[in-house]
């Protein structure tokens, strides 16, 4: 591919990253509420709990994200509440602090640089931001 297809498809490649890493940050959300998908944690979630606010993060930051309304401010605080779940649910209850394989912290250390890379990006033009910004 030639650098100016590579110009012309990132755009619209950010805009993708950024609804599909929503969408699954909107998926704990859900899973977590609504036990939609199933993960086995909606019957005794606390909503007053440490999980529940996690889950009502990850529900309206991973809206706001997939459909790219105020895109930056969303991607810094989930990429914010991403690292605090990696050292709050991964390296404090299991260790290794710089080795989340060991301690099933990927995707959040995945999730808090992609947010972040969002963050400093933008939504791309495939979002209510970009829409709002051209009228």
């Amino acid at each position: 591919m030639t650098s100016t297809a590579c110009a012309t498809c990132a755009p619209r490649v950010l805009s993708i990253l950024r609804i599909v890493s929503g969408y699954l940050l909107l998926l704990h959300g859900t899973g977590k509420l609504f036990g939609l998908p199933d993960i086995g944690m909606s019957a005794s979630l606390q909503l007053a709990s440490l999980g529940g606010a996690a889950a009502i993060i990850e529900l309206v930051f991973g809206t706001l994200l997939v459909i790219g309304l105020f895109t930056r401010p969303a991607a810094f605080i989930a990429s914010g509440f991403t690292a605090a779940a990696y050292f709050i649910g991964h390296v404090a209850s299991k260790g290794a602090l710089l080795l989340p394989v060991l301690n099933g912290g990927d995707a959040a250390v995945l999730f808090c640089f992609v947010f972040l890379y969002i963050c400093v990006a933008g939504p791309g033009p495939w979002s209510i931001d970009a829409l709002r910004h051209k009228s």
